[in-house]
This record gives C-alpha cells, structure tokens and sequence, in this order.
C-alpha cells in the first residue's frame, strides 16, 4: 500500500479561472486530490474561506495541502481558512506564495512522485522563476 500524497487547493476570485487551473494541473498528477476553491457563495467573482476549508478537507489524504492562490482577497481567505480548522488540521496545511497555474501543475507533479508536503510547497513557490521567455 501507498503512502498518502500531499494535495493541493487552488483559491482564486475566479471558480472558473479554479477549475481550469485544476483541469491543468490532474493531467500532470491525475493521482494527487487537487481541488478548486473559487468564487464567491452567489457564484460571482469573490472568494470564499467555507469553501477554501471545504477544499482542504477534500484534498487532505494525510499528508497536507498546499493551497495556491491568486491574488489579495484569495489570500486574505485562505489565511481566514486555516483560522477555522483545528489546529492539528491546520498545521498540515501550507500556504504558497508562488503562482497560481505554474505553481499548482509544477506543485501536483511534485505531490505525483510522493515528495512530502515541505518539497511540495518548495516547488510550488520556486515555479515563480520559471523562465517563459521565448527566443527565436
């Protein structure tokens, strides 16, 4: 039997722009619980810190989370989301600073290949370096 891998949450104002970076993200580790958090309750644009809990404990198969967000208010909810959970839960669960779609595809192949939760949340923050750059 496999040990547990780390999941991965995706918050942004968007459930949209959430569920496309999800749908990205399970071609790269269709084994890793990756789940969307985005939008508001009334399905408009906004963030929610009910749903981003209900994320986590949805991506949580015993090894920790790493939730990866967009920008201000996603932040601010997902650190209000960490506030409702106990504090063991809490504890397994690590907020990225790194970006949203190159962070959670590169972070989802890293939690694939069984890397624990600080490897994971490392990757996901270094995918900010990633050179796009394009030469002829």
């Amino acid at each position: 039997m496999s040990r547990p891998l780390v999941g991965i949450v995706v918050v942004s104002h968007s459930a949209r722009v959430a569920e496309g970076v999800v749908e990205i993200a399970a071609q790269m580790a269709p084994d890793v619980r990756i789940v969307a958090a985005g939008g508001a309750p009334d399905g408009s644009l906004g963030e929610d810190a009910t749903r981003i809990v209900a994320a986590i404990e949805e991506a949580d198969a015993g090894a920790g989370v790493v939730v990866v967000m967009d920008f201000n208010g996603a932040v601010y909810a997902a650190r209000m989301a960490l506030e409702l959970l106990d504090e063991t839960r809490a504890a397994r669960i690590l907020l990225s600073g790194g970006p949203l779609v190159e962070g959670a595809v590169f972070g989802a192949a890293q939690a694939g290949i069984g890397d624990d939760l600080d490897a994971v949340l490392a990757t996901t923050e270094a995918a900010a370096g990633y050179n796009k750059r394009v030469t002829d």
